[in-house]
């Protein structure tokens, strides 16, 4: 027997194999759907079949081969067998977070009458332009696109201001902002570890940390520029690389080259990534395309400011609780000697504040409201 909630199907291609900022919004929205008395279900591509049940829902894998240096994202190419099972699991509601390759599933939804969303989790002419698109033919391209996701869904959904702007260029009027949100308890400052800081950095150097997918539209380079920058200024500085991705061995190389000191330490589990953020100084995010910037947003609950791109959506996410920078590494080393300016306990406590202020069970209301829908009775009184 169906439980009294709506049953909405979530569809996603290109999530990171161990993590990433899309891969945690649909953990963390998952199961606040559930917890909020409906019934989740969400379709991704893996290397097999597989059907389980697990805290955030019903999680469905379809066999998806791997896009070749992309560092192991997968993508849904069949378009039979996911018609199949969209039939058999007769979802009332349909989230997909795939603005190409499953644009054509709004189509579906469609003909099949059921009202569907698709959530803008990328910028399009900001991605082609990080891969050396022309700004005009980047733009040209994204709003076509974007006119075709437009009218094939219901809705669109915007995590930030900065993420809906290419979708009030075109005219859409199907627009709702949604922000995502951060884990208050497992991103902590009391997760700060001296004997971690102690086996990273000296007493006296500076630790910077960035969290990030390393591939081109993040633009992880730009942390090396700027510790290179510092060290020329005199600033003990040390980097330590969370994340992994194509552009990996290029950095590693790099950075061996000019002995800069950079530790890269690829994917770790959650508890080991709340531990080095909680135990930097300041985090680094880059990327110019950033819709939201999750891994910022822990790094801020973790009570360490951050320096982003002020290219991306991230200053407004960031506020008073970091510095934003143009993208080059010079830029980038003035922001953190701004922030290091700062007393320590007050730019910690800035950060942890900013923070509290996107918690996840807001961030679930929120989507409930695109789907046409909010929490159940019981399970409003449990929040």
């Amino acid at each position: 027997m169906r439980p009294a909630g709506l049953r909405i199907v979530r569809l996603a291609n290109f999530v990171a194999p161990a993590s990433g900022g899309l891969r945690t919004a649909l953990r963390e929205l998952g199961t606040g759907y559930r917890a909020a008395g409906h019934e989740p279900v969400l379709v991704l591509p893996g290397p097999a079949y597989r059907d389980r049940e697990t805290e955030q829902g019903r999680v469905i894998t379809l066999p998806g081969p791997v896009l070749p240096g992309t560092g192991g994202y997968r993508v849904l190419v069949g378009r039979r067998p996911l018609t199949r099972l969209l039939h058999r699991l007769a979802p009332d509601r349909l989230e997909v977070s795939d603005r190409t390759t499953l644009r054509w599933t709004g189509g579906w939804a469609r003909r099949a009458r059921v009202p569907a969303v698709m959530v803008s989790h990328e910028s399009v002419d900001g991605v082609l332009g990080t891969w050396g698109v022309p700004g005009g033919a980047a733009v040209r391209a994204a709003d076509a696109l974007n006119r075709r996701s437009a009218h094939a869904f219901q809705r669109i959904v915007c995590t930030t201001e900065w993420a809906a702007r290419e979708f009030e260029r075109i005219g859409a009027r199907n627009i709702l902002r949604a922000p995502l949100g951060v884990d208050l308890t497992r991103c902590h400052p009391a997760h700060r570890s001296a004997s971690l800081r102690g086996r990273l950095v000296g007493e006296d150097d500076v630790l910077l940390l960035m969290c990030s997918r390393l591939s081109p539209e993040k633009r992880p380079g730009r942390a090396l520029d700027a510790l290179a920058e510092l060290r020329q200024r005199g600033v003990r500085a040390r980097l330590v690389v969370a994340g992994d991705g194509p552009l990996r061995d290029r950095l590693e190389a790099r950075a061996r080259a000019a002995r800069l000191p950079v530790e890269f330490l690829g994917h770790l589990p959650a508890p080991e990534v709340a531990a080095l953020q909680a135990s930097a100084d300041i985090a680094l995010a880059p990327g110019p395309v950033e819709t939201f910037g999750l891994a910022a947003l822990e790094a801020l609950a973790c009570g360490t400011p951050v320096v982003a791109s002020a290219l991306s959506a991230l200053p407004a996410i960031v506020g008073p609780a970091g510095d934003t920078a143009a993208d080059n590494g010079t830029a980038f080393a003035d922001a953190v000697q701004r922030l290091l300016a700062r007393d320590a306990t007050a730019r910690r406590e800035a950060a942890r504040r900013r923070a509290e202020g996107y918690g996840w069970p807001a961030a679930v209301d929120a989507f409930l409201a695109a789907h046409g829908t909010a929490r159940l009775p019981a399970a409003r009184e449990q929040v």
